[in-house]
């Protein structure tokens, strides 16, 4: 064999077993799969689905968490404990509603078309939503204040069997002129029932107000101010000593005392209407010298 032959046959050797070394150390190195870390990214994505935020918006109230009430596949148990931050939305619910006490609140319960519902409810959303009602009034919420509804869905937000935040709050437009009205109404009642009442020395028909008496004329003119039509009404009276005819008129300057005061504080005197039931309307006894006292009076109310 010529020294050519075998100088060719060497390099023909040393190619094969360089390929030979790189397909078994070099190639295995890059082309291994990563399987195990594959399966974890996959699961792990499997059970982190978009979430379900806790939502309470309405007039007057904005919170959101992240977190929600959840609820086990085919259960109308809320499950317990829930997340902080859903607890402390429940808290400024009930601080929202302890100050707005007309406002009412809408619950409405989600369950999915393949859950089986056991109970006596109409479906498992209005049992869930029954359920989260029942849960804030645990919590100090005011049950008159909810309306509960339920709704069955294709699907919900689940991570493995449990469903993740399947209730929804709709806070009810107020009505505002009724609210309104309710407040004059209040303060209404509030005046005639504790009515303004002046005590007359004999034969006068003058007097100074206290503080509490200056605070009831205040509010008078408040609710005067914003209640266009209503009207004051003002009644003298008397005691019984004397002449009938006497103690009327005395009983009548009393009364325009009042109306003249209630009108120098902001109320009109158109609105203000005056008479005079002398001796005639007594609230004591004329009989002795307390009575006579307190039947020498005049009464504001509101009309």
């Amino acid at each position: 064999m010529s020294k050519k032959t075998l100088y060719l046959l060497g390099i023909a050797i040393t190619i094969i077993l360089g390929t030979f070394l790189y397909l078994k150390f070099c190639c295995n190195c890059c082309m291994k799969t990563p399987s195990v870390d594959t399966e974890k990214i996959s699961t792990a994505a499997s059970q982190d689905p978009d979430p379900v935020p806790f939502n309470l918006n309405g007039p007057g109230i904005d919170y959101h968490a992240t977190d929600n009430l959840k609820f086990i596949k085919n259960s109308t148990a809320l499950i317990q404990p829930v997340n902080d931050s859903v607890a402390i939305g429940i808290e400024n619910l009930k601080t929202f509603l302890i100050a707005n006490p007309k406002q009412k609140v809408t619950i409405t319960g989600y369950a999915t078309s393949d859950e089986t519902n056991s109970t006596t409810f109409e479906n498992l959303g209005l049992a869930r939503a029954n359920d989260v009602k029942n849960y804030f009034v645990s919590k100090g919420l005011t049950a008159s204040q909810f309306d509960t509804k339920g709704e069955i869905i294709d699907k919900w937000t689940m991570v493995l069997d449990t469903l993740i935040g399947p209730v929804g709050y709709k806070f009810e437009t107020l009505d505002t002129t009724a609210v309104e009205n309710d407040e004059w109404d209040i303060l209404k009642e509030k005046i005639n029932t504790d009515p303004l009442t002046l005590y007359f020395n004999t034969n006068k028909s003058s007097e100074k107000l206290n503080v509490s008496q200056k605070q009831k004329v205040t509010d008078i003119a408040k609710y005067m101010d914003h209640v266009k039509d209503a009207n004051v009404l003002v009644v003298g009276h008397s005691d019984n000593v004397g002449n009938r005819d006497a103690n009327i008129i005395l009983a009548q300057k009393r009364a325009d005392f009042i109306k003249e005061y209630l009108a120098k504080n902001s109320i009109e005197s158109t609105r203000i209407q005056t008479e005079s039931k002398g001796p005639d309307e007594p609230k004591s006894d004329n009989n002795t010298a307390e009575g006579k006292a307190t039947n020498r009076r005049t009464v504001i109310t509101i009309k």
